[in-house]
Formats: C-alpha cells, sequence, structure tokens
C-alpha cells in the first residue's frame, strides 16, 4: 500500500480501493462479504466499516510517518588513523586532535586499539568494536536466557592446615576410605567427587592443601564456589590455615568454618571462634557472616548439620547453569595413562558434554571416547557441576585450563593450533626476563589497587612495616595486604601473588630456592628489603605509577605574521617571523588576535623560502599554513603547542 488508510466521514469506495491498491468490483465484493450494503464505487464508508478493513489488512491508526532506520556505524579495533578519516569523513588532523588531547600520541597510519577507537566514539559517534582472535570468535556465544537457566549443585574446596583432617571429612562426607589407598595417609592428588544429599547434592573438590586451588585461580579458573575451612579444635589457627583465609578471600569465595576434632579432650572449639574472628572470619551467633560447625570427621559428629549449612549458602549463591549448550568446564588434573593414553579429569561447568563431541583442553584438541564418574561408572553425558574423567583427548593439558566443547573436529584443532601459537609468542617475549616488573602491569590496565604479599624475620618488623605502607593509601591508590606471615618466601606465596597480580615483599628474608625458580616461571615480582624506608619509598614510586598522570600543556613557540601570501592550488600562508621558542611541523597551533583565540588547529606545512623544515627557531623566518584556516591578518599570533603526561606525586 502507497499511503497509510485514515478514518474520515467521506472516504467513498473509489477511495479506499485506491489505497488498497484493488479494483472497485474487488471492494465492494469484499464489503458484501461482512453484510455492509454499498450501491456504487462512489458510495461513502463509515468507521465501523472501514475498521473490519483495516483489521484485515493489518494497518493501524493512526500511525506516524514512517522514519528512516539509522544504523550505529561499526568499527574494530586494528583499523588505522586514515582509514578511519575516510570511513568518518573527517580529517585526520581531527581525528589525532581528539586522541592527543586523551594524551594518546597517534600518526595517520597508526592502527588503533580499542581504548582509541572508545575516545573518538564519544566525539563521532559509532560503536568500538574489539577484534576478536580465532577463538574468540569461534567460542563467543550468546548470553544465556534466564528460562533455559536450571539450578546447578555448589563446587566445594576443602581447606586448611596439614593434619586438620581435610580429607578424613570428604571420607565421611562421601562414606569411602580415600585415606587408606594414599601414601602416608596424605592427598597426592586433585580429585572431584559428586556426593548426593536428600536436600541436593554437593560436588566436592580435595586438593593437597590449597596449592592446587591457588594455581587453578591463577590460571583464570574459578572453580571453586564455596570454601569450606577445616580447623582441628585441639590445635587451633595455625599458619597453613592462616594461608588458606588469605587464598579464599582473593578468591572472593564465601567461607564455612568446620571446627573439627571436638570430640578429644583437649579440643577448644570456642578458642577456634575467637582466633579466626582476628582474622575476619566472625560467627553468626556472634553477629558475624560466617556459618560455623563443629565436627568430628572420624565420629561423623555433625556431618550432616555441616553439609546443611554448605546447602544453605549455596541457595543464598543461586547456582544456575544452561544444560541445553555444549559444554565448558575446567581440568581439575590430567594425566598420561600407558593403557589409555591422556585422562583429563573435568569438572563440567556449563552446558552438557556427551560421548563424541569434540572438545579443545588447553593447548590439546580431542573427541570424547568415553566418560568416567567419580564412582567408576560410564556416563554417556555430564551435566554442570559435574566431575568426569575423560579419554580422548590428544595431549596432558594443565590444571586450570579451559575445557571447550565445540561444533565439530575443525573447529577444534583451529583453536588448538591458535593456542600453541600465542603460548609460543609468550615463552619468546619472556625469554631473559626474570620477573614481570609491576610496572607493566600498570600499563597494560591489569592493576588497579596495588596488592602486596608481605614476609619479614620477626612479627614486629612486619607489624612496623606493613602499617607504614597503608599509611601510603589515598583515595586513588590503595594498597591491599593480601597476606603476611614470619619465614622465608615459599612457593605458596609465589603461586598466591600469581594468581591475584600482587608483589612479594621480603624483609630480611629471602626466597626459597624452589620459590624463586617458580616465581621466574610464573613472572612474579620479588623485592628484597633490609631497611624500612627503602621499601616505604619504592612502594611509593609504584603507587604514583598506578595514578593516571595529568595531561598538561606546554607551549612550544610563538610566531608573528609579518606578511600574508594568497598562493593557487596552495593557500593562505602566513609569513612569520619566531618571536620564542620554537615552531613544529604537525603540532597544535592557536591563532591569536589582540591576544584572544580565534581559531586552533594544526600546523600542515611549514617552510623556510621554498625548502620544507620540521622546526623552525627563535629569529628565524618561515611560511606556515594552518589546516583549515586562511582568514590570517598582520600582527597575529601563531602559537604552536603540545600535551606532555606528567606524573602525579603522593604527599610525603
Amino acid at each position: 500500500m502507497n499511503q497509510q488508510i485514515h478514518k474520515g466521514k467521506n472516504i467513498r469506495v473509489y477511495e479506499l480501493a485506491k489505497q488498497l491498491q484493488m479494483s472497485n468490483k474487488e471492494l465492494l465484493k469484499k464489503l458484501n462479504k461482512y453484510g455492509v450494503e454499498v450501491k456504487s464505487h462512489m458510495s461513502s464508508i463509515d468507521d465501523e466499516t472501514l475498521e473490519l478493513i483495516m483489521a484485515e489488512f493489518g494497518e493501524q491508526e493512526p500511525e506516524p510517518e514512517p522514519q528512516l532506520e539509522t544504523k550505529t556505524l561499526k568499527v574494530e579495533e586494528g583499523i588505522t588513523v586514515s582509514a578511519l578519516s575516510n570511513l568518518l569523513n573527517v580529517k585526520k588532523a581531527d581525528l589525532i586532535k581528539v586522541l592527543m588531547q586523551a594524551g594518546i600520541m597517534a600518526n595517520i597510519n597508526q592502527r588503533l586499539d580499542l581504548n582509541a577507537l572508545t575516545i573518538l566514539s564519544k566525539k563521532y559517534e559509532f560503536e568500538p568494536i574489539k577484534k576478536l582472535t580465532t577463538e574468540e570468535r569461534l567460542l563467543a556465544g550468546e548470553p544465556d536466557s534466564p528460562e533455559n537457566l536450571r539450578p546447578r549443585p555448589p563446587v566445594v574446596t576443602i581447606m586448611g592446615h596439614v593434619n586438620h583432617g581435610k580429607t578424613s571429612l570428604l571420607d565421611a562426607v562421601r562414606e569411602t576410605n580415600v585415606m587408606e589407598r594414599e601414601a602416608g595417609g596424605i592427598t597426592q592428588h586433585i580429585g572431584a567427587y559428586r556426593v548426593s544429599l536428600e536436600n541436593g547434592d554437593v560436588v566436592f573438590l580435595d586438593t593437597p592443601g590449597h596449592e592446587a586451588f591457588t594455581k587453578m585461580r591463577a590460571r583464570g579458573a574459578q572453580v571453586t564456589d564455596i570454601v569450606v575451612l577445616v580447623v582441628a579444635a585441639d590445635d587451633g589457627v595455625m599458619p597453613q590455615t592462616i594461608e588458606a583465609i588469605n587464598h579464599a578471600k582473593a578468591a572472593n569465595v564465601p567461607i564455612v568454618v568446620a571446627v573439627n576434632k571436638i570430640d578429644k579432650e583437649n579440643a577448644k572449639p570456642e578458642r577456634v571462634r575467637q582466633q579466626l574472628s582476628e582474622y575476619g572470619l566472625v560467627p553468626e551467633e556472634w553477629g558475624g557472616k560466617n556459618i560455623f560447625v563443629n565436627i568430628s570427621a572420624k565420629s561423623k559428629i555433625g556431618i550432616e548439620d555441616l553439609l546443611e549449612s554448605i546447602l544453605l549458602e549455596a541457595e543464598l549463591l543461586e547456582l544456575k547453569a544452561n544444560p541445553n549448550k555444549l559444554a565448558r568446564g575446567t581440568v581439575i588434573e590430567a594425566q598420561m595413562s600407558k593403557s589409555r593414553g591422556p585422562v583429563v579429569n573435568v569438572l563440567v561447568q556449563d552446558g552438557t558434554l556427551k560421548v563424541g563431541d569434540y572438545f579443545v583442553a588447553g593447548m590439546y584438541d580431542g573427541k570424547v571416547r568415553a566418560m568416567v564418574d567419580d564412582k567408576g561408572k560410564n556416563l554417556q553425558e555430564a551435566l554442570p557441576s559435574t566431575p568426569v574423567e575423560v579419554l580422548g583427548c590428544s595431549g596432558v593439558p594443565e590444571a586450570g585450563d579451559k575445557f571447550y566443547a565445540v561444533n565439530d573436529e575443525k573447529e577444534a584443532k583451529a583453536i588448538s593450533e591458535s593456542r600453541r601459537s600465542m603460548s609460543l609468542e609468550r615463552d619468546r617475549s619472556a625469554m631473559g626476563r626474570k620477573s614481570l616488573d609491576i610496572y607493566q602491569l600498570i600499563k597494560d590496565g591489569k592493576v588497579k589497587d596495588l596488592n602486596i604479599i608481605l614476609k619479614g624475620d620477626v612479627q614486629g618488623s612486619i607489624e612496623a612495616l606493613s602499617e607504614s605502607l597503608l599509611r601510603l593509601n589515598n583515595d586513588e591508590v590503595k594498597i591491599n595486604i593480601i597476606h603476611s606471615a614470619v619465614g622465608s618466601i615459599t612457593e605458596n606465596d609465589v603461586m598466591l601473588a600469581s594468581a591475584s597480580d600482587a608483589i612479594v615483599i621480603g624483609f630480611n628474608v629471602r626466597p626459597t630456592a624452589h620459590a624463586a625458580k617458580l616465581a621466574e616461571r610464573e613472572h612474579v615480582d620479588i623485592r628484597l628489603y633490609n631497611v624500612i624506608y627503602q621499601a616505604i619509598s619504592e612502594v611509593r614510586t609504584i603507587m604514583e605509577g598506578l595514578l593516571e598522570p595529568e595531561l598538561r600543556e606546554v607551549i612550544l613557540g610563538r610566531a608573528q605574521i609579518l606578511e600574508v601570501f594568497n598562493i593557487s592550488r596552495v593557500g593562505t600562508i602566513a609569513g612569520c617571523q619566531v618571536i620564542n621558542g620554537r615552531v613544529v611541523r604537525n603540532q597544535p597551533v592557536r591563532v591569536l588576535r589582540n591576544n584572544r583565540s580565534i581559531f586552533e588547529g594544526k600546523i600542515d606545512s611549514l617552510k623556510i623560502f621554498s625548502e620544507d623544515v620540521r622546526e623552525v627557531a627563535s629569529g628565524q623566518e618561515c611560511g606556515i599554513l594552518v589546516n583549515g584556516f586562511s582568514d590570517f591578518q598582520r600582527g597575529d599570533i601563531l602559537e604552536c603547542y603540545t600535551f606532555e603526561q606528567v606524573p602525579v606525586k603522593l604527599g610525603s
């Protein structure tokens, strides 16, 4: 239909037929079908009949004039300034000016990253798009709609000091005797076990202390929903207990405290509560936020209460996942079996993994040949929060590697090859580099606050240094001392630093040999001091690096216009003498008349006689062509300037 149908008293049959692109005869037949008696094509149509016709043809009344659909221009990062200039139909100099004002020095051939595009998009109204890698393009998925999400079991990690009963607790929960199968009664591997309860299922991760927990988190794998901190009632808070608390807090997961061995004669559960409250774990019965449960793992006392508490905490978290898509998960552990080849223990976190699915695990790809659960049962599919043993990988990935099911073998191989290539590039760039300087993290925008792990020779020195460092905090930069303890710098300290983008400060202590090697491999920055003020001074310098530098205008020089020349096919040239400083080509310039700015642009051309020059010093005469301006007058001042970033200094 060419035009909108409007209701009105005198619309005639032939007029309506014309608008509906029908013959008069066809319309008369349609009206007769509705039982409307119309004598001829000159008859008028009432509003009620018109509404019937409009309803059949899907017409709405009234409707505004149709608007042209405007589509937002999308620009992918990596485009050059020159190409963006052509795309937006904007002068290259204008784009460069906007970037310079934001502290980004650019030329016409420079490729723009997402940050630079975002700055320009605010002025020129386009949508900056992140350039996706091959892997990102293949693995990018639509966000899950709420109706597709289903509740999933919580994933729980048991942590605590050695011999406080972590594995005994897990034995009591799943009613199996793992300990007897392990040398010396110590957990030798990472295990994941699904336990079925009356009110729901829980998946437990059994780790050797918290090293693997932190290593997985350092590799970007957030697998744990809840941490159960096991503390022996007869032993109290110990060094590894404190480390476990700090690791759990750094991962930002809720902590449920299991006070174990309460059936021992010297058990003091209230003392444990008092000790833990000093580290921010305050029982609910004392007005805090942490659930404390008294248990005995060996005597199976309080186990049901603990499980109910875990399910209660999980209910508050509202854990959900979408089972109706390709699986995604995390490698818990992997090993090479002589009889079965690479065996990968995977925790499925989202989607459903099926036998026959193609997948990527770390730098390796494969096809699921078989799946076995923690009870040794063969599975055809694994839902979210299900730990499974997967056969069919082309290699042995590392704990913490991401696991993705993909559409076909071609996609799987493309992603694994891309990951191997990226890993090779990282290894090459890391050669000869002993530690990752915190300043690089600052430059990359990966560090906002300054995280510190503090180790010292005595508690008094640690407290004094800690207080001095915390006094450096201000509104813009904050120091977080995520862990402090007496003793040498250990591998645990290095892994926590790696996971938290922290620096390790040692005061009158040194790293162990294994910790030093691990720090080199993980690119963790360890700084050693024996004088407090030196440590404070260097940390202050690092904090200043975290502050956004000020962008300050710097006047390069001024030139006075002596004569104005109009040259055909060139433009208007200002014949000038530099009266102070220097004038530089391709730098911003403002035209001053009677000491008032009348134009700001960029010096396009700078000549001494007929020779192009980069800059002209004070006392010399030159010809200046300013992009976009020609209304020069004798006596005008051309003020050449630039912008520079000035580091912000902290007050003493």
